[in-house]
């Protein structure tokens, strides 16, 4: 083996031990806030979590996200992505009874707030009971509009690849309608900026 060959090999082997030792010292977070951690966390869900219904159109990463109508809390009827046709939307999945979910949507709020009528459109879905909803949005309001589904095996999560119906549950859609990108858990203070960019 040639000197190059054995500083390569050093040097990788320094680089496992790093992410070895990273993950002793603090844990899978930091790894779960990159993409690669994301997709490697995204595949071990799929792989264990019950398959959708046959006839449920489910979004793949890249392709086209299916139609997903639900109601708003006004009660009128809310397709996406159409409704929201040219502009990429951010879709968070959430539930008032979920603690990380709470923390994350001042965040939302901010991102949405900073994106003016052309940029972002996010958009809530809580699977939720919508009088609990109403009640945590009267404590916790937020400037986008959140839409009502039943948390289950046909919900609008597994509709956007997320078939294990963990929450939080974030989707990015194209402005042309593709699922491009899929985060489990909640957005740190600052980081949706850069999710969304990359």
């Amino acid at each position: 083996m040639g000197s190059t060959a054995k500083i390569l090999l050093v040097a990788a082997i320094a680089g496992a031990l790093g992410v070895v030792a990273g993950l002793v010292v603090n844990g899978p977070v930091p790894l779960l806030r990159t993409e690669v951690g994301q997709r490697a966390l995204q595949s071990a869900m799929d792989a264990s979590a019950p398959k959708p219904p046959a006839d449920l159109p489910v979004a793949r990463r890249g392709e086209a996200v299916p139609a997903i109508r639900l109601p708003a809390l006004d009660g009128a009827t809310v397709e996406l992505p159409a409704a929201y046709a040219g502009r990429p939307v951010l879709v968070n999945l959430w539930a008032s009874w979920c603690g990380p979910c709470i923390e994350e949507m001042p965040e939302l709020d901010r991102f949405a707030a900073a994106q003016g009528a052309n940029g972002t459109q996010v958009v809530g879905i809580a699977l939720d009971d919508a009088a609990a909803v109403q009640a945590f949005l009267k404590r916790v309001p937020v400037r986008y509009p959140i839409l009502l589904d039943e948390a289950g095996p046909r919900d609008a999560g597994v509709q956007l690849g997320n078939p294990k119906g963990v929450l939080p549950y974030t989707a990015l859609i194209s402005a042309d309608g593709r699922l491009i990108k899929q985060k489990i858990g909640p957005f740190q203070h600052g980081e949706i900026d850069n999710w969304v960019a990359d």
